[in-house]
């Protein structure tokens, strides 16, 4: 936790600063949730418009076990990261990472930063693999970023159903550390 806070500089040249959650981060963290566009929080992975769960990861933080990453402008939060591990288990030396950034932050490298760190973590903490699993059709931008970051991608079928019931192909992605 000694490399904290970080500074990312951007492909457009805004910087942003890299820090892990902690409890005082409640409130940013759920505006950056609501100010995302609807159709981005429906499909997110938890039900982030729920403010008690956010508060509850505030008070539940174990970051060996989550290391979620903020990036912020200013006082505003505008990406949330997390580099998920288990303790035990066959999965134990594999991290899961998950991510939304703030529409104004695609395409600028954001997202490409913040797997990046995760990667040096990953390898710092033993970790043998990182995956991200994603909607196929609707995450493409993520599809792609991760693969010019050298993960492998596997789609499966109608793995993924969304809000509305609707079936989607799901990509998971697999980098060997």
């Amino acid at each position: 936790m000694n490399r904290y806070p970080q500074e990312a500089v951007l492909r457009d040249g805004r910087r942003v600063l890299l820090r892990p959650f902690t409890e005082r981060d409640v409130t940013p963290l759920t505006e950056f949730f609501q100010r995302l566009p609807i159709e981005y929080r429906r499909f997110a992975w938890d039900p982030v418009d729920n403010r008690a769960l956010i508060e509850q990861w505030g008070r539940d933080i174990d970051y060996s076990k989550t290391l979620p990453i903020l990036a912020f402008d200013g006082n505003r939060v505008v990406a949330d990261a997390t580099l998920h591990r288990r303790h035990g288990g066959p999965l134990r030396l594999v991290g899961r990472i998950r991510w939304m950034l703030d529409p104004q932050f695609r395409g600028v490298g954001l997202g490409t930063a913040m797997v990046n760190h995760f990667i040096d973590i990953g390898r710092e903490r033993g970790l043998r693999h990182l995956n991200c699993m994603v909607i196929s059709d609707l995450e493409a931008d993520a599809v792609k970023t991760l693969r010019e970051l050298g993960f492998e991608s596997f789609v499966i079928p109608n793995y993924g159903t969304d809000p509305d019931g609707n079936q989607h192909d799901m990509t998971d992605l697999v980098l060997r550390l």
